[in-house]
């Protein structure tokens, strides 16, 4: 079966642009100093998707244009995408943003992206993004890692003229987004990053 656009495999990418972006945040990050033995402190976090994560405070140190970032992609994923309301759409994104996906391809304009997040609705409509296990900024980067909630419980186009039949399962996906801002406070680039293969594994659909 062919992939829709929207949904592609993610590498590792998102967990190195993480990692780097923590480094370079000043966020703490726990490393084993060798043996397999824990640095003091670390407990390690357990899967987002199972539930039971919540969003943590920011990082300490950050500039009020870091945290104004966080706060503004808060917002844009708990008010804007879980409810739908793409005409606030603009407090993060600038109008010619280009939003890169998974596979490599990207769109143009606030208005591409508002349809594309519109049609993912069509077949999950109780699709939400409730919680932001990691939170990082530094100057204009941002780095976010979200859990993508929902049902497939309506017909998904499948890219090709015809559709996907629902089954009614649900699915709980990690994400990441790592974002760009300008001087005006909105994104100008946009690159998601998901793992496929969960993703459809969970909808059930092979």
């Amino acid at each position: 079966m062919d992939t829709p656009p929207a949904l592609i495999t993610i590498g590792s990418l998102a967990i190195g642009v993480l990692a780097l972006s923590a480094v370079q945040s000043g966020l703490g990050l726990s490393m084993t100093p060798g043996h397999g033995t824990p640095g003091p402190g670390w407990i390690p976090m357990p899967n987002p998707a199972d539930g039971g994560v919540p969003s943590p405070p920011f990082p300490a140190n950050l500039t009020a244009t870091e945290r104004a970032h966080l706060d503004t992609f808060d917002a844009l994923d708990f008010e804007v995408f879980s409810k739908q309301n793409w005409a606030r759409l603009g407090e993060s994104h600038a109008a010619n943003i280009r939003v890169h996906f998974p596979d490599g391809h990207y769109t143009d304009g606030i208005d591409r992206h508002i349809a594309d997040m519109a049609s993912w609705f069509a077949w999950a409509p109780d699709m939400t993004i409730d919680v932001h296990p990691l939170r990082i900024a530094k100057d204009n980067l941002t780095a976010v890692m979200g859990v993508l909630k929902g049902t497939f419980s309506k017909p998904m186009p499948d890219g090709k003229g015809g559709s996907i039949a629902p089954t009614g399962k649900a699915f709980a996906v990690n994400m990441a987004t790592v974002g760009i801002w300008n001087r005006q406070g909105t994104m100008d680039e946009e690159f998601l990053f998901w793992d496929n293969q969960t993703f459809y594994g969970e909808m059930g659909v092979s």
